[in-house]
């Protein structure tokens, strides 16, 4: 067996343990998150070499913003923890049930997937929430970080691996993959005899390339290609500090915006206020002709790569156009179906922007950095799934479940 089976297999065991760990989880997380908190220094120690190799190799601000702990995010990270652990447990739920003309009572049931594989980037937050939710949802979970932030992950790892061990639990719940060559990655995804379901957390290279070589079943997360439209009828002040916030707050995010579409009609009052928003940060911005037409040669011209690009930075695409339509049809055309908002006072438009628009989350006159789990109410989340089956949107614990039937008789055949 290659390293990557017995550890499919480890997690396979570990799995059967979790079936009937009840509320014993909230005690293994909660050693988890106290573990977290006693070894911050070591963490952060471990950040530190992914942080020095990351500027190192030229990784931007923003990516080194994602991947950079402090004692203040790892407290995040630990109550992150704890507030799964206060969530209701998402297994044993009964989500229907009936009795039969013969006598049998047939229920529909909330059960665990078995083992989870999650691949991902330079977030090693991801690491202790990944793990968490799996754990919360009563499944194993086998973790393969990218090589950025590996050193930050071999230290969650253990710890939280140790914080298991010592509260009566299988250490190998929790798995890290800590080679992190192509090959290792290509062999996860097609560890079929182990792995019910993978999930890739990361940028649209990553996601294609799980999508295209997994031979285990997929869940799509993350690319967030998103778009904010000014609607002729919009609050102009409403909208800049909208797209500001969608834009700026976190621009390495995934429900951070890429491209605003401007309504011609009110393009000429509008722009100007959301680049005197957006100048506070000094976000280059990339425009159509007729954009340049009204703020100018300071707009780089943008071309057809820019609106289908996912910047993660400070870098924003704009395009006029003629009507509510038009701006339909460009996000139909450039968008990953993540998150997307019209900024409107027209009731009638929202109507048509919300059913016509088809992504994961579609606002109304609001950021699109709400497409969260914590910020929707569902506690921490594994990621925002832009698919359609299984799950979409913010995939909390109940998306991490699966179900089954479970039926009683008393000598009935058939």
């Amino acid at each position: 067996m290659t390293q990557l089976e017995i550890m499919g297999a480890n997690a396979k065991n570990a799995a059967r343990f979790l079936m009937t760990a009840g509320a014993k989880k909230n005690d293994a997380l909660h050693a988890i998150a106290n573990a977290l908190r006693k070894h911050s220094d070591e963490i952060i120690k471990a950040n530190e070499k992914d942080i020095e190799n990351g500027k190192n190799s030229g990784m931007s601000e923003s990516l080194l913003d994602r991947l950079k702990l402090s004692p203040e995010r790892i407290e995040g990270m630990a109550q992150g923890v704890e507030q799964v652990a206060a969530l209701a447990d998402p297994i044993g739920r009964v989500l229907d049930g009936r009795t039969l003309d013969n006598g049998l009572k047939i229920e529909k049931v909330t059960v665990p997937m078995g083992v989870i594989g999650i691949i991902y980037e330079a977030r090693p937050n991801v690491t202790s929430d990944a793990a968490a939710l799996c754990l919360k949802a009563g499944s194993a979970v086998i973790l393969r970080g990218g090589k950025e932030a590996i050193n930050s992950n071999k230290a969650v790892a253990t710890i939280m691996r140790d914080a298991l061990g010592n509260a009566g639990f299988p250490k190998d719940c929790v798995a890290l993959v800590e080679d992190t060559s192509r090959q290792s990655a290509t062999e996860l995804m097609q560890l079929s005899d182990y792995l019910d379901v993978l999930i890739p957390r990361g940028g649209a290279g990553l996601i294609k390339s799980v999508v295209n070589n997994a031979k285990v079943p997929v869940i799509e997360t993350g690319t967030g290609n998103c778009h904010v439209y000014v609607d002729k009828s919009a609050d102009i002040d409403m909208a800049a500090n909208i797209i500001y916030n969608a834009k700026t707050s976190r621009p390495s995010v995934c429900n951070a915006i890429e491209t605003v579409l401007v309504h011609k009609d009110i393009a000429s009052e509008a722009l100007p206020a959301i680049k005197a928003e957006l100048d506070k940060k000094n976000v280059e911005i990339r425009g159509c002709e007729k954009t340049r037409a009204i703020l100018g040669d300071s707009v780089v011209p943008a071309t057809e790569n820019d609106y289908a690009t996912e910047f993660l930075d400070y870098i924003l695409s704009v395009r006029v156009v003629d009507d509510i339509d038009a701006a339909i049809e460009h996000i139909a055309k450039y968008s990953t179906g993540h998150s997307e908002s019209i900024i409107t006072n027209d009731y009638a438009s929202a109507e048509k922007f919300t059913s016509c628009v088809d992504s994961a989350a579609v606002y109304v006159n609001a950021s699109t950095r709400f497409t969260d789990g914590g910020e929707f109410g569902l506690g921490a989340e594994i990621g925002i799934s832009t698919q359609k089956l299984h799950a979409r949107g913010p995939m909390g614990l109940n998306e991490l479940t699966s179900s089954k039937y479970i039926i009683k008789g008393n000598g009935q055949v058939r």
